[in-house]
């Protein structure tokens, strides 16, 4: 987040077959179809006047989204640990929401933590319609089998917080209570976030000021913990060009206070679309000119039978940024049905900071 087959972001294998993706498909293919053909489902469109707490909760005209959690924590000795949470939604058929057992819609959870010296991953899956697993915009509550973030008393729809976040398997759990004291941040164009130049999109807003405090137990030994963490909610129809193969993404914490959201999606042909989000530590957000930033890998790592380039430097011209990452653990690979790297990363250079790196189609 153990090796299986090499997919991306869908293709229910095995039990979930139903779904009707093939083992062989490209990453951008594979999960949940964000490549694909997205006929009969809800377009993403320009100009989208967001509401909360409404937008919070689920989107089901739309084919895929998702709630996403990281948190870059230290616990009482210094030692740095990571957490994620994440509950995708995925809808197999357009049309209104049936009933029950008949409703068309799948929910996948996964959740990890990361050490140093180890890296836990747990994963489980639920149909919609037989409250197994969902979302309530007010009071937020999102939830599948006993994992759960949802909103304790007076959680304001602005900056969707206080919450509180737990997951666990056999070798990991943790619970986190977050809170915020700046509003929620509308990445790309005012919530709209462009993927390719043939105008692929996704609606995406984020939670990057959360302060997180709780404990983590990982194969038993259990600390307490406190951090930063941040949350994502993106959701589309078509959010990928049928070429596209995969991305690096970034979410980061600068020790002045800013955040920054950078990403680049890798394609078939030409270069890899770079796109994201300065956010100052007032909390305004400023989209960044893919002109004059830069993602470059300067390291690999053997993880999961394929080379991985876990280690970056990012430049932001005009921020004056010039910075290197290195990841907490670089065999920090989700080894779930649709597999991944997702891991903590510190960096140094002209800023200092923690945040977290996703990569997937490798």
């Amino acid at each position: 987040m153990s090796a299986s087959p090499k997919i991306s972001r869908r293709a229910f294998a095995t039990g979930l077959a139903f779904l009707g993706f093939g083992r062989g498909a490209s990453l951008a293919q594979n999960f949940a179809g964000l490549g694909g053909d997205a006929s009969g489902f809800a377009s993403v469109m320009p100009g989208k006047s967001f509401e909360f707490p409404r937008d919070h909760g689920p989107h089901p005209d739309y084919r895929i989204e998702w709630w996403y959690l990281t948190a870059n924590l230290r616990d009482h000795a210094g030692d740095a640990l990571g957490i994620q949470w994440t509950l995708f939604r995925q809808a197999i058929q357009p049309g209104p929401q049936r009933e029950g057992w008949a409703n068309q819609h799948v929910w996948m959870g996964h959740a990890a933590v990361t050490r140093a010296d180890a890296h836990r991953c747990g994963e489980t899956f639920a149909r919609g319609g037989v409250g197994q697993a969902g979302v309530d915009a007010d009071p937020f509550h999102a939830w599948i089998d006993s994992w759960r973030m949802r909103g304790l008393d007076r959680v304001s729809a602005m900056n969707v917080a206080p919450l509180e976040v737990n997951a666990s398997s056999a070798e990991f759990s943790y619970v986190l209570r977050l809170e915020a004291d700046k509003a929620l941040v509308l990445q790309g164009d005012a919530g709209h976030s462009v993927k390719s130049e043939r105008g692929q999109a996704s609606y995406y807003y984020s939670q990057p000021h959360f302060t997180a405090a709780g404990t983590v137990t990982i194969d038993g030994r259990s600390a307490d913990v406190i951090g930063q963490a941040w949350m994502d909610r993106e959701w589309s129809s078509q959010p990928l060009a049928p070429d596209q193969t995969g991305w690096d993404w970034f979410s980061l914490h600068l020790e002045t206070g800013e955040k920054l959201m950078l990403y680049r999606l890798r394609q078939t042909r030409g270069e890899p679309y770079l796109t994201g989000n300065w956010i100052g530590s007032d909390g305004r957000s400023a989209a960044l000119s893919p002109r004059t930033a830069d993602m470059i890998p300067t390291a690999t790592t053997e993880v999961a039978g394929r080379r991985m380039p876990t280690g970056w430097r990012i430049i932001i011209q005009d921020r004056g940024m010039t910075i290197d990452t290195v990841p907490l653990n670089p065999a920090s690979w989700m080894g779930t049905r649709f597999s991944y790297w997702e891991g903590p990363v510190s960096f140094t250079g002209t800023h200092r900071g923690v945040g977290y790196l996703e990569m997937t189609g490798y």
